[in-house]
């Protein structure tokens, strides 16, 4: 889920750099992050590693005590004397039973399945996807 949104920012990158501050933080190992962001194309992204002991992501609600990881949006601003304040974190589930429909309009993929007949049904996003998969056009 998380790369379906960050392909999308990877292609909007530029647009958003007129006005913000855009990073990615992961959990991953910084290397590791690259390497991935060499295999899907990300070079328009500014890549951050919250690894090796820090607990910024647990702090924001996105990492459980046990480590596990969930998705998450943040902003933050920085004020004229260089303070760091947290002003807003969104994530994506609403409820126990909704999965993704928290943060989904951050992702056209899901309002595109939307607008169709049978909707986005059960279809989760993948890393990779089997070739016989229909695009639609």
């Amino acid at each position: 889920m998380c790369t379906l949104w960050i392909d999308g920012y990877n292609g909007v990158a530029d647009h958003i750099a007129q006005k913000v501050d855009f990073a990615i933080v992961a959990a991953a190992a910084l290397p590791d992050l690259r390497a991935h962001a060499r295999c899907r194309g990300w070079h328009n992204l500014r890549l951050l590693s919250s690894g090796g002991g820090s607990t910024f992501k647990y702090d924001l609600g996105s990492e459980d005590s046990e480590g596990n990881q969930d998705s998450a949006i943040s902003v933050f601003t920085r004020e004229s004397d260089g303070t760091v304040r947290h002003s807003y974190t969104a994530h994506p589930r609403m409820d126990s039973e909704i999965r993704e429909r928290g943060i989904d309009l951050l992702t056209p993929v899901y309002n595109l399945l939307d607008l169709t007949p049978e909707g986005r049904g059960n279809w989760y996003a993948q890393l990779q996807y089997q070739p016989d998969v229909a695009v639609l056009r």
